[in-house]
């Protein structure tokens, strides 16, 4: 790593990795020198489309490039663990997706890990990176709406999804949950902290994943959180906020917003947009460039997204999953099907 340049790896070649991919190539402080995947042929096929200059057909070849100054892990959250895990070992530092893992003993491993090797760890959640979400938290704790009573969010995808899909198969950690619900729930845990207390209803499928959940969550300041997730009806996608004193609104596309609306008693509505220069609302290059800056500063994990907070927001995910009775393979106690007689 120099002033000039960071390295970076890219572990897996699906949609998101693609995303990424495409954004660090416009930051001009950013290279990626590496990418692997499970087969040779989709890791060729990626560095080609992106320009990068080495492939490999599996992970422990990135894990030892040393090269590499940190990995980004785009895995479904189901091999987070194992991904995460195995470039903390070989010394990389590590940007991982979210749902940071599958469950908090997995995220609490990952997190002894790097901090036994002083590496740097950190959960993708580009939300929390998002200039206008960064505004957002600093108005509420300068108390713009007074005291915190609620805080609602919900991020549903129409689908119908197949059984065969990743978001149908247990052993990919499917559901709603952990795939759309972890947005909420953060979201809601960025303004109020963990819960002292969670309830929650789901729907399930066949498979035994949720199709839709719903939970509320309660904070020993009196708040409470509404957060809704679904892979079969799509939802507003929207958050609100409201406190002892005004209301915060986020429309469509709450996690990235262009936009957020403050009222307040007597007063217009008022409207605070993103900037301009900040880059598309989509973008992933925040994230990016706070990892970028840790690194720089010889940081271990970000203040944007802490790993304490992580962990408490994979505690909150299990709860849930523990009242509405998702469990995955092989995970306390459920059957693996790679130890399971054909």
């Amino acid at each position: 790593m120099t002033a000039e340049r960071v390295r970076w790896g890219i572990l897996a070649t699906g949609g998101i990795a693609a995303a990424f991919a495409a954004d660090l190539v416009d930051l001009p402080d950013a290279e990626v020198v590496a990418v692997a995947s499970r087969t040779e042929a989709s890791a060729k096929a990626f560095a080609e489309r992106f320009g990068i200059e080495r492939a490999y057909g599996d992970w422990a070849a990135l894990a030892a490039d040393a090269d590499i100054d940190v990995v980004y892990v785009a895995t479904p959250h189901s091999a987070h663990r194992a991904a995460a895990g195995l470039c903390l070992e070989a010394g990389r530092n590590v940007l991982c997706e979210k749902a940071f893992t599958l469950n908090a003993r997995e995220a609490e491993e990952l997190v002894a890990l790097a901090r036994e090797r002083g590496s740097f760890l950190m959960e993708a959640m580009w939300m929390y990176c998002n200039p206008l979400v960064r505004r957002l938290k600093r108005m509420v704790e300068d108390g713009a709406i007074g005291e915190v009573r609620h805080v609602q969010a919900d991020f549903g995808l129409a689908g119908p999804f197949p059984p065969s899909h990743r978001l149908r198969d247990p052993a990919q950690g499917g559901g709603s949950l952990l795939d759309l619900g972890v947005y909420p729930v953060s979201f809601a845990q960025l303004l109020l902290g963990e819960p002292s207390d969670v309830t929650a209803r789901a729907v399930l499928s066949d498979e035994g994943v949720d199709l839709q959940t719903g939970a509320l969550l309660s904070f020993e300041s009196g708040a409470l959180a509404s957060v809704h997730c679904s892979i079969v009806g799509g939802t507003a996608t929207s958050a609100s906020v409201t406190g002892s004193q005004g209301r915060i609104d986020l429309p469509h596309g709450f996690f990235f917003p262009d936009r957020f609306v403050l009222h307040r008693d007597g007063r217009d509505p008022e409207e605070f947009a993103a900037d301009p220069a900040d880059g598309p609302r989509n973008s992933l290059r925040h994230e990016a460039r706070e990892v970028m800056r840790a690194l720089r500063a010889g940081e271990t994990e970000s203040p944007l997204v802490p790993l304490d907070g992580t962990l408490a927001v994979m505690r909150t995910l299990d709860a849930i999953r523990e009242r509405v009775g998702v469990r995955y393979p092989g995970e306390d106690g459920a059957p693996d099907p790679a130890l399971t007689p054909a």
